[in-house]
């Protein structure tokens, strides 16, 4: 099957607008806020602020239509089907989809077409899949009663999700909390809600009952907190940075006492052993894990420690690969390198390069930005060596295209530099040893170690999440659909019978 034509002008794509409750678009009367283009800082549109009324309607509205559909109590594969449908829907309008997620996003059209949108419809089918396949436990007890473990939907959850990568977060969300009976109110990132808005309308034309995926537009401080303080919210999950998941934490803390599951920031390392086998495809690996969507993932491989004896060879192959990349609008099939989101983040990024050279670090590869991309924000890929745990590019999350250089002579010194004293969200192990690979494994602390590689895969089995400050609580795998049930402990004695 060819490739359809991707390329598109920002301005001729329709946008969905307002907020989506009870089945349809609801405009927003609220405070508006101004969306821009990050290729080149041009004025997009804008989406609504939603207010504690809104917000209030919203969760009323998916609590009602939980109840009145009997979304939670259905059978789990008719639940499965309509989720199997809304994936195939997915699909079906892969190319709008992906334009959506492009407009307003740092995601390349062709990226978004050819990872985003199909691993968003694979991510909802596979917890149509699991729908009825975890539901309960027998305990074992004394042999005149029966004990077992029964799972129940929440109700309502509340689900909060990141600019970076929005329909793939929104199915990290929305999968296994709909999977598992729940309804949803989602609050996509202001920055970029255009997709979500109009996988919320695909997920009525499957046949979800209405209100039972509600998404409403804001911002954090504004839209966000009134979502996690809502009475009828009885668990949120959030990805995002730590900031933000302290505040989620210690808002549903204090307003009901509610489940949360965070995944947050991370300072990733990338551990490269001398015992490696093929500099070129650990360079691939370093590359992609640091300048994937422009730097901006949580999960981004931004600390690069490597042996002394491998240092310079795997340097120069690193800065060959990093030559020939370039800025594009993201509407251009042919671009592969993301811009930075905002002009917030690209003065977060030049002024945590700038405080790392004064402490003594060295820029001994790119800097600044691109030239000729107008107002866009494209950060050139960025090596600072002379580094040490206290250099803020090592201690801060950058989220962009920027990695720092370390070097070690034994195990010993190499896994200690890999440990970080704030995240622990995920790690790559680079080395043909494999017993040296499993010794770092066990003694790194994070969430995802991947080893001769570096980033997820299709195999949606495998959770994540991290561990310290990078978050509690895992999405994805079995344990996210775990994650989306409350389970009640029953006893039966046979006397009373």
């Amino acid at each position: 099957m060819s490739t359809p034509t991707l390329d598109f002008e920002p301005g001729d794509v329709p946008l969905p607008q307002g907020h989506f409750i009870g089945g349809s678009f609801v405009p927003g009367g609220e405070t508006h806020i101004d969306v821009r283009r990050p290729s080149d800082g041009v004025p997009l549109g804008y989406v609504p602020d939603a207010c504690a009324d809104t917000v209030d309607r919203a969760v009323s509205d998916a609590l009602s239509a939980w109840k009145a559909s009997g979304w939670g109590t259905r059978p789990p594969r008719e639940r499965a089907r309509v989720l199997a449908r809304w994936a195939d829907l997915i699909d079906a309008h892969a190319v709008s989809l992906a334009q959506l997620e492009t407009v307003s996003s740092t995601r390349p059209v062709a990226e978004a077409y050819a990872s985003d949108v199909p691993f968003t419809a694979d991510a909802i089918r596979f917890f149509a899949e699991l729908a009825d396949k975890l539901g309960g436990d027998l305990a074992a007890t004394r042999q005149d009663s029966l004990g077992f473990i029964s799972s129940e939907p929440y109700g309502v959850v509340g689900a909060i999700t990141p600019w970076n990568f929005p329909l793939s977060m929104c199915s990290w969300k929305c999968g296994p909390a709909l999977a598992a009976g729940n309804a949803v109110v989602l609050k996509p990132s202001e920055m970029t809600p255009f997709s979500t808005l109009r996988l919320a309308e695909l997920a009525i034309e499957a046949g979800m009952p209405p209100g039972v995926f509600n998404v409403v537009n804001g911002r954090g401080a504004t839209t966000g907190a009134a979502l996690t303080r809502h009475p009828d919210i009885a668990k949120v999950s959030f990805t995002g940075s730590t900031r933000t998941g302290v505040a989620i934490m210690t808002e549903a803390a204090q307003h009901g006492v509610k489940p949360v599951t965070l995944e947050l920031g991370g300072k990733s390392p990338q551990l490269v052993f001398e015992h490696v086998t093929n500099l070129e495809h650990t360079a691939h690996c370093i590359a992609r894990g640091f300048t994937s969507n422009g730097g901006q993932a949580c999960v981004a491989g931004s600390r690069l420690i490597v042996h002394k004896r491998v240092a310079g060879p795997l340097l120069d192959a690193l800065q060959r690969l990093l030559a020939p990349i370039a800025p594009g609008p993201v509407w251009r099939s042919s671009t592969r390198y993301s811009p930075l989101i905002s002009r917030m983040q690209a003065e977060r990024v030049e002024s945590l390069i700038a405080a790392s050279v004064a402490d003594g670090a060295e820029v001994i590869y790119g800097g600044g930005f691109f030239e000729g991309t107008g107002d866009g924000y494209f950060h050139r890929p960025t090596l600072l060596a002379n580094v040490t745990g206290r250099t803020p590019a090592v201690r801060e999350e950058v989220f962009g295209p920027v990695l720092t250089v370390q070097t070690f002579e034994d195990e010993d010194e190499g896994i200690a530099l890999a440990a970080h004293p704030t995240y622990g969200l995920a790690a790559g192990v680079h080395t043909s040893d494999i017993g040296q690979a499993l010794r770092a494994m066990r003694r790194i602390a994070a969430g995802t170690v991947w080893i001769n590689r570096y980033g997820r895969s299709g195999d949606l089995i495998i959770p994540t999440g991290g561990f310290r400050q990078s978050g509690i609580g895992k999405d994805l795998g079995r344990e996210a659909l775990l994650a989306s049930m409350r389970h009640k402990s029953v006893l039966i004695d046979f006397e009373a019978l």
